[in-house]
């Protein structure tokens, strides 16, 4: 939106397009006028705000040494970018969702389960050169004061400070910051980081490669999903607005091949892969992990058995496992105790059930418990629920599991109960699986296949195909010999 004071007067009052004319403010990129409702100054402490709470929902993951490597290649774009007097700061994230997004002001994060896709310290470079891009172009702000006009023109007689609205940003942390801007935000960031890159002496066409690989996960994904007869988890954010054969995209790349400095193009393969010798794969302890159909928690000493063969999903409030039908559940949860009662009085006081039916004692490798069945929502509507809370020291463990078919509704009861009874403290062999998996680099020998590896590998699903995924060769490609090569142990 361009910042035109006869266009504004038409709109509001005279006191309000005063307001808005103060918030007209020059495009680092552009040098054009933009319509933003802060400063520089409250745009880097809007970002130091919401650092706090980005932290607390995904934990920084602790490793000093690819910590360093990604403020290094940061800190090199960022001084070739049109906002090189920003104090930006990279943060490696511990989770394992593929993403990377930037806070306004200078604040890009990375997740350790990106990380774990790429292939070169140019690929990286990629990735973070766009969302410098988004930081340099000020997209967060844009878009932050764009959606807020219309509340700012209803409220202005009563605005004291001339930047209501700024709040909503909070919104946005969970929506574009994180997921992704418009198609033109996003081609914007894409022409900028692939500018940072070649000016800072790497190929801008790892920026091609990065999507070839985001790419290739999608169709994994959507492949498994079919497969499995469920929704597919389909990312949402770094490129994900280019479609298959971009052509717009490959053009602002090009384009960049321009701001090349030398003859030669830092790629960065090999010491990058070494970076990553030993990066957490999949589920940390710090979240639990799960090895085929068992559950293993370190931080609260426990285990679990699922039933064989049913899909076992760890979400960060939860561990849920379906059965390949897709028709029926189980899933775990954990709450503080505070009170002093016993696990028959924390349904009713604590959960709210009512209606309890066959309740009875529970009783799991010693620990004090209670079972019993009370309606309650399901996927599926109101459905029969087998409820088994079990305590141990000041946590009640809460299971729950219920049954799609409405005419045999305890069709699952004996696997979900089976559930309840296999939780236990860990053993001291468990203690070993319970510390999650992490990437070991090594190198292709002659006849090396994914099919070889995948039989030795400790991945549950799909070992082949995600070992593919992993070193960039997926659907059908093969290691060469001597090939630096990703593998979990």
């Amino acid at each position: 939106m361009k910042c035109n004071p006869k266009h504004l007067a038409l709109l509001v009052p005279a006191v309000a397009t005063a307001l808005l004319l103060a918030a007209c403010a020059t495009n680092p990129v552009t040098g054009k006028s933009d319509f933003v409702l802060m400063s520089e100054e409250q745009e880097i402490s809007l970002g130091r705000r919401y650092s706090s709470e980005i932290v607390k929902q995904m934990p920084v993951y602790e490793d000093p040494q690819l910590a360093d490597l990604v403020q290094r290649v940061g800190e090199q774009l960022a001084s070739h970018s049109h906002r090189p007097d920003l104090y930006y700061r990279f943060t490696v994230l511990d989770s394992t969702t593929v993403n990377a997004f930037a806070l306004p002001g200078g604040y890009i994060y990375i997740t350790r389960g990106m990380l774990a896709y790429l292939n070169s310290e140019a690929e990286l470079a990629a990735v973070l050169g766009h969302e410098i891009g988004h930081v340099t172009a000020r997209h967060s702000v844009r878009q932050q004061s764009t959606s807020t006009m219309t509340d700012l023109l209803g409220a202005v007689i009563s605005v004291s400070t001339g930047i209501q609205g700024i709040d909503s940003l909070t919104n946005m942390a969970g929506t574009a910051i994180v997921r992704g801007y418009g198609r033109e935000h996003e081609l914007e960031a894409d022409r900028l980081g692939a500018e940072y890159l070649a000016k800072s002496g790497y190929d801008p066409d790892a920026m091609l490669e990065v999507v070839g690989v985001l790419k290739n996960q999608e169709t994994f994904e959507v492949a498994v999903a079919k497969q499995e007869g469920r929704t597919p988890n389909v990312y949402h954010g770094l490129f994900s607005t280019h479609p298959d054969n971009d052509a717009r995209f490959k053009e602002v790349v090009s384009a960049a091949r321009k701001y090349k400095t030398g003859t030669t193009t830092v790629i960065g393969r090999e010491r990058f892969l070494h970076a990553l010798d030993g990066l957490t794969f999949g589920d940390s302890a710090r979240e639990g992990v799960v090895r085929g159909n068992r559950y293993f928690h370190s931080d609260l000493d426990f285990a679990l058995t699922f039933p064989q063969g049913w899909r076992i999903d760890n979400k960060a409030s939860k561990i849920v496992a379906v059965p390949k039908a897709n028709d029926g559940l189980v899933q775990m949860t954990l709450a503080d105790l505070n009170k002093r009662i016993t696990p028959r009085a924390f349904m009713q006081q604590r959960m709210g059930l009512r209606n309890l039916r066959q309740g009875k004692s529970f009783s799991s490798g010693g620990l004090e418990g209670y079972s019993a069945i009370a309606d309650g929502k399901t996927p599926w509507g109101t459905r029969p629920v087998r409820y088994v809370v079990v305590y141990r020291g000041s946590h009640a463990y809460i299971f729950a599991g219920a049954a799609k078919n409405r005419s045999n509704p305890m069709q699952y009861d004996a696997a979900i109960l089976a559930t309840a009874n296999s939780f236990h403290p860990l053993g001291s062999a468990e203690r070993a699986l319970a510390s999650g998996q992490r990437l070991d680099i090594i190198r292709a020998g002659h006849g090396t296949r994914y099919a070889d590896l995948a039989r030795k590998s400790p991945i549950a699903n799909y070992p082949e195909q995600r070992l593919r995924l992993l070193n960039d060769q997926y659907p059908d490609g093969e290691p060469a010999t001597r090939q630096l090569l990703k593998v979990v142990r």
